[in-house]
């Protein structure tokens, strides 16, 4: 049996939608996935997935692109296409990849509610899952699938990866580290730069480097967390998607907001501070028992919307001394438990 995954981005979507990969896996599905470019490193190689497909992004729409990769679909002949993604652009392409069944998330589940009309199954999640990884567990119901609750993200391995990030940390002499990021996508979402910094001096107090990664066009700020830092704080290395991954399995702790570090992170385990405002860390968050959230509520809350004027702020009555505070918690946790361990 083939299951064509359907989930084109962003990239903390995709790792949220690996376990339901890994279920199809040890199910015996042949899995394909359909994604865009940003996300594909996160795909290539990987040894659960026997397809990938790039989706050309909306905004550099090729036609040519696009027939390519229906043909590409296509000639898999897929048995299911799952639609995690609940959009008019994400249900189109199930359709077009040509498999027997389309599967996707009811009226109320989909972010674009009327692309239902072009799902064939459709999927209410039972209200005992909060969580976007069950949510998307709990789509292979109707393939007598009952993964919910699985925690197991596959990823590439990368020895390229490895050998960067092993070179990058000798250069910078941190062998114990924690890493700050500051960037992402919705700037809503965000913590300011400088509160980054007065948590690097704490966390230099106990130790560690604080190590700044950065993604495309975060260079700036970045050196925004440096320099609030007084040299408690260097800025990282460039790094790939794969290149943070191996960096976060040897953090000793992450800070993010709800962005795909925060999420590749908890992905490999790593001890994590994660930074709420908007969305709902019930939803996205942390899922291991020792995290640690650190949240203001806005009232619009749960708010997905990047544009809301009412929750503009909320991220920055969110203290330094509080989040500080959080990861002094979480690193006497992560202690105790490398101390059971031995």
């Amino acid at each position: 049996m083939r299951a064509l995954v359907v989930r084109l981005s962003s990239i903390g979507d995709v790792v949220h939608t690996l376990p339901a990969l890994a279920a199809l896996r040890r199910h015996g599905y042949e899995a394909g996935w359909l994604v865009e470019p940003p996300a594909l490193p996160l795909l290539a190689e990987n040894p659960f997935v026997d397809q990938v497909v790039v989706s050309p992004r909306v905004r550099h729409f090729r036609g040519r692109e696009a027939l390519a990769a229906a043909r590409a679909l296509r000639g898999r002949r897929y048995d299911v296409a799952l639609d995690f993604q609940g959009l008019w652009k994400s249900a189109a392409w199930a359709r077009v990849a040509g498999a027997r069944r389309v599967v996707g998330f009811e009226r109320h589940w989909r972010r674009e509610p009327a692309s239902v009309l072009l799902v064939r199954e459709r999927v209410m999640p039972p209200p005992a899952v909060p969580h976007v990884i069950d949510k998307n567990l709990a789509l292979l119901a109707p393939l007598g699938i009952d993964a919910v609750g699985l925690r197991e993200f596959p990823l590439p391995m990368s020895s390229e990866a490895v050998s960067r990030v092993d070179r990058g940390l000798a250069e910078l002499g941190a062998p114990e580290f924690a890493i700050l990021n500051a960037g992402g996508g919705w700037p809503s979402k965000l913590w300011p730069p400088e509160r980054f910094g007065e948590v690097a001096k704490g966390l230099r107090a106990s130790g560690l480097t604080s190590l700044v990664t950065w993604g495309p066009g975060e260079e700036a700020l970045a050196d925004r967390v440096v320099a609030a830092s007084e040299k408690a704080a260097v800025r990282s290395f460039p790094t790939t998607l794969l290149d943070f991954v191996e960096l976060a399995r040897r953090a000793r702790l992450v800070i993010a907001a709800d962005t795909g570090p925060l999420h590749l992170a908890c992905a490999v385990s790593t001890p994590v501070v994660a930074l709420f405002g908007p969305t709902d860390p019930a939803r996205n968050g942390p899922f291991a028992a020792g995290d640690v959230v650190v949240r203001r509520e806005p009232p619009c809350a749960p708010c997905y919307r990047r544009g809301c004027r009412r929750h503009v702020g909320v991220m920055d009555e969110i203290g330094s001394e509080e989040v500080l505070a959080a990861a002094g918690r979480r690193l006497a946790l992560a202690r105790e438990h490398d101390s059971s361990a031995v």
